[in-house]
């Protein structure tokens, strides 16, 4: 088994449970985490073989442009693209942050993290 790691992925994004968030946007960061069998990829050095990270990306990044309210639901749905996509997902971990959230205080992010 192996580790393929995405990390800080950074997008300008419309979400947020009020009303303004979905008009004025915010940034977001997507770190992903898949665990995946690497044994014939290492052995064959061909990207047919391997589960391929650029793929994987632009399946965050759709899933990021797509409006949501909840964080969670962000997650939800970049885990079921990924499974959609790839046969060979032993588990995958997203965690996706909203970058300074109107939430009365100062604090730099508010994060969820999924596993599956």
């Amino acid at each position: 088994m192996g580790l393929i790691q995405i990390e800080n992925m950074e997008f300008y994004a419309y979400h947020g449970c009020f009303k303004e968030e979905q008009i004025v946007g915010n940034k977001f960061l997507v770190d992903l985490t898949i665990e995946t069998d690497m044994q014939i990829p290492a052995k064959s050095d061909d990207i047919k073989d391997a589960l391929n990270y650029q793929v994987a990306y632009q399946l965050v990044k759709e899933e990021m442009q797509k409006k949501s309210h909840l964080l969670e639901h962000i997650g939800g749905r970049i885990l079921d693209s990924l499974y959609n996509n790839f046969e060979t997902i032993k588990k995958a971990t997203v965690k996706v942050s909203k970058m300074n959230p109107p939430m009365g205080g100062k604090m730099d992010q508010v994060s969820i993290t999924l596993s599956r």
